[in-house]
């Protein structure tokens, strides 16, 4: 037997045991108002009904409706058996359907009819009797129904609060997963850029040992800063997504690149000896941060793309736009045939079409005939 079940057992039986203590008390006073006016066959017939009654009190607690309508015929035969046909209704009206709540106040107000019928009430006409004695069991099955309803309320209130709780929960974990994913898809990118410089870096030193000193120096020196700051922001964000849902520290997520940034980018990829063809001016107003964030990660994964899976190829790009318009980004390389296929080579892709459909721009990319590589996307740029 489980916890729950444990204390629904407790409840009920604390529920009995007050109720045929009160039921008791009321049933022991009925029989002494009775024994006073009546004769001995009565008071017998009564000590019976009593004893009856208390056995049917504890029947009424687990099943109202049997057990009511046996309370209505006790009620038939004795006076003492009228507080427990009256909680038979009360409690009939606060458990269960309306339809049996009325067929026990029916029943009881039956039995207590045929009692008035051969044992008539002194000082009040049979008729008043019977019609105070309805309007009572009426009033206690309406009581019984209110408090229906008002528990009935209760519970779906709880539950809505409840339910309400658990999706304000839902929304929080999902806010955290769907920061957490942005992150990585930053560090995804910025990772992968820093380690495809220290590829080409590494490349060259290797297949240009005969390079003088100072290049070979300023090339160490490259790879050395790229690696630190690779290790910086992946210790960054591995501090980021370690971090405990209930850590209120104030941790900034890596910062936003923006539209004046892609100028130092092609440098980047210049300098390790990626050939990188601009084919208009670049725009001179700074876009607002998260098209200028975008469009810098469309450009690095360009760059990242060109160096990881065609080595040596001129990339072209075309950037241009203004306030109030679209800023459009296209970015064109030759493929290298049979070229090494980097891991997870497409996933920087994937990430990116969603960064740009968050910005509520658009992407595309493909490989046409000729073997070119073209990726084309435009993003909204307010004015």
């Amino acid at each position: 037997m489980n916890a729950v079940t444990w204390m629904d057992v407790r409840s009920r039986a604390a529920a009995t045991a007050i109720s045929v203590a009160v039921i008791g008390v009321l049933v022991g006073l009925m029989v002494w108002v009775t024994t006073r006016s009546e004769s001995s066959a009565l008071v017998g017939l009564d000590l019976v009904a009593a004893v009856s009654s208390l056995a049917t009190t504890a029947w009424i607690v687990r099943q109202p409706a049997t057990g009511g309508v046996v309370a209505g015929l006790l009620a038939a035969v004795s006076p003492v058996a009228t507080p427990v046909a009256s909680f038979a209704t009360l409690q009939t009206a606060r458990v269960r359907p309306f339809r049996l709540a009325a067929l026990v106040a029916v029943a009881s107000v039956a039995g207590q009819a045929v009692q008035g019928l051969w044992r008539p009430p002194s000082g009040l006409s049979y008729g008043w009797w019977l019609l105070l004695t309805s309007l009572a069991y009426a009033a206690l099955l309406g009581w019984g129904t209110w408090a229906q309803a008002r528990r009935n309320l209760l519970e779906a209130l709880r539950e809505r609060a409840r339910r309400a709780e658990q999706e304000q929960q839902r929304r929080v974990a999902e806010a955290r997963q769907a920061e957490r994913n942005r992150i990585a898809r930053e560090m995804h990118d910025v990772l992968a850029h820093r380690l495809s410089l220290l590829a080409a870096y590494a490349g060259a030193i290797e297949y240009r040992p005969d390079s003088p000193p100072q290049r070979l120096t300023a090339a160490a020196a490259v790879i050395r800063d790229s690696a630190h700051q690779a290790l910086e922001e992946l210790r960054e964000v591995i501090t980021l997504l370690r971090r405990d849902d209930n850590d209120d520290a104030d941790v900034d997520a890596p910062a936003m690149q923006t539209l004046a940034d892609v100028a130092r980018l092609i440098e980047e990829a210049r300098a390790a000896g990626q050939p990188v063809q601009v084919d208009d001016d670049l725009p001179t107003t700074d876009a607002p941060p998260q098209v200028g964030g975008t469009a810098y990660r469309i450009v690095q994964e360009s760059l990242t793309n060109a160096r990881k899976h065609a080595p040596g190829q001129v990339v072209d790009l075309t950037l241009a736009g203004a306030p109030g318009s679209r800023l459009t980004i296209l970015v064109r390389n030759r493929t290298v045939a049979d070229g090494p296929i980097a891991p997870g080579a497409g996933t920087g892709l994937i990430g990116l079409a969603e960064r740009v459909e968050l910005a509520g721009g658009e992407v595309t990319h493909e490989i046409d005939a000729s073997g070119e590589f073209r990726l084309s996307a435009w993003l909204p740029w307010p004015a």
